[in-house]
């Protein structure tokens, strides 16, 4: 490991790592195989993404197949029948309305190309001065520039970087206990802003890694109206909560909204490559393509590569033929009711679910790394986050190894609060 301590800069992290960092030798369904022979259950999915568990035949036979084919194409000025095929599935599982679809290199990447859209869009109609964007405290979007720009620009990793970023709005985060003043923050934003505000951008539902916290339905309603009211682009960040993971194929579902823009990313492709897309309605593409600057000028070198489209298409096909949702609903019934009782300890602040998402808050970041080892120890891989311990499994996953996650959670947490009080 001496080339990967001194050489191998990982996500987040100093170099060499302060943290242990454990080497995978192999994957199979929701077990990790480390190169020293210790099995953990995972209860990660890959950050959201490997929704179908590791090493699916019916995935691995659709990569084998398109890469004797043709692995990848550039995409200017040439198309491929796996990019044409995926769109015509994304097309029957997407909001109505939601028929453009722009494919790039990763989560990240489509949010650029989302805000990239919402200017030129803005430009087309020649409303130049609407160049800013309304989001809220609390949100993450990814970590390139742009995404950067309309994340949390305090309390999130990138507030290291704010002075160098554009500087956007943001409203109150959406409350979880149902507060109104969340909203009267958020009508307040668009009436003061609304003239420079090319479009508001939100995480629906869900809150990721701003702090996975779960909000109310009317919240999007709200913004939906506002949106239109004062003529702004609605533009939701799909990437983690997309494909299944609040029990709704998409999580606008719960507040029956369609936005103009979403995202798209990390499950899409089942977790095997890195891929996603950003999706609008088509009067923001006729608008754009139809008055100058007339093109989305945006162009990944892999936009669209092959493999990932036919991974992504083997992917969804294999969600839709399985009974994801019972599968979905199962996960939230089991993590309600195995960390709800973690709501009495003194370290514990809050516990939320929301279809295979589990979530518990603790009251202090401090013990990050002892939960991180001590899980380990228990044969179980979660990631803790700040004041977060909080799993993702995979749609697959046993109820054996549902209760080696809850009951590693239950345990770690439990000899935490002990060892405090």
């Amino acid at each position: 490991m001496n080339i990967d301590n001194n050489h191998i800069w990982h996500p987040y992290n100093s170099l060499p790592s302060k943290t242990p960092i454990l080497n995978v030798a192999s994957t199979n369904k929701c077990t990790i195989t480390l190169k020293d022979g210790r099995e953990l259950v995972d209860g990660m999915s890959s950050w959201w993404s490997a929704i179908h568990g590791y090493n699916n035949q019916y995935l691995d036979d659709a990569l084998k197949k398109q890469i004797d084919e043709m692995p990848h194409i550039m995409f200017g000025g040439l198309t491929h029948d796996p990019s044409i095929k995926l769109t015509k599935k994304l097309l029957k599982i997407l909001p109505k309305g939601l028929e453009k679809v722009f494919y790039a290199d990763s989560g990240s990447v489509s949010i650029e190309v989302a805000l990239k859209t919402a200017l030129l869009y803005q430009k087309a109609r020649n409303k130049p001065n609407k160049k800013r964007f309304l989001s809220v405290f609390g949100g993450y979007h990814g970590d390139t520039l742009g995404a950067m720009s309309i994340c949390d620009p305090i309390n999130s990793m990138h507030s290291l970087y704010r002075e160098y970023l554009p500087q956007n709005i943001f409203a109150k985060m959406p409350s979880i206990n149902n507060d109104s003043d969340d909203i009267e923050d958020l009508e307040e934003k668009f009436q003061n802003y609304h003239e420079e505000i090319a479009g508001f951008i939100i995480e629906p539902i869900v809150q990721g890694a701003g702090g996975m916290r779960i909000y109310r339905p009317q919240y999007l309603k709200r913004a939906r109206e506002l949106c239109d009211k004062y003529d702004v682009l609605f533009i939701v960040d799909e990437i983690a909560t997309g494909f299944g993971h609040t029990g709704k194929m998409f999580a606008v579902e719960h507040a029956s909204v369609i936005p103009d823009i979403m995202t798209i990313g990390k499950a899409l492709s089942g977790g095997y490559m890195s891929f996603g897309a950003m999706v609008c309605t088509g009067k923001i593409s006729d608008t754009i393509s139809s008055n100058p600057p007339y093109a989305l000028m945006h162009g990944p070198t892999f936009m669209g590569n092959a493999l990932a489209c036919a991974v992504s298409l083997a992917s969804i096909e294999l969600l839709l033929n399985s009974d994801w949702q019972a599968k979905v609903k199962n996960i939230e019934a089991h993590l309600s009711n195995e960390l709800g009782e973690l709501k009495s300890l003194n370290i514990v602040k809050d516990v939320r679910v929301i279809g295979c998402i589990g979530v518990v808050e603790l009251t202090t970041s401090e013990f990050a790394n002892t939960l991180q080892s001590e899980v380990v120890k228990q044969g179980v891989w979660l990631r803790p986050f700040g004041k977060l311990l909080y799993t993702i499994p995979a749609y697959i996953i046993s109820q054996e190894e549902l209760y080696s996650i809850t009951n590693t959670m239950k345990s770690v947490i439990k000899k935490v609060d002990s060892e405090r009080n």
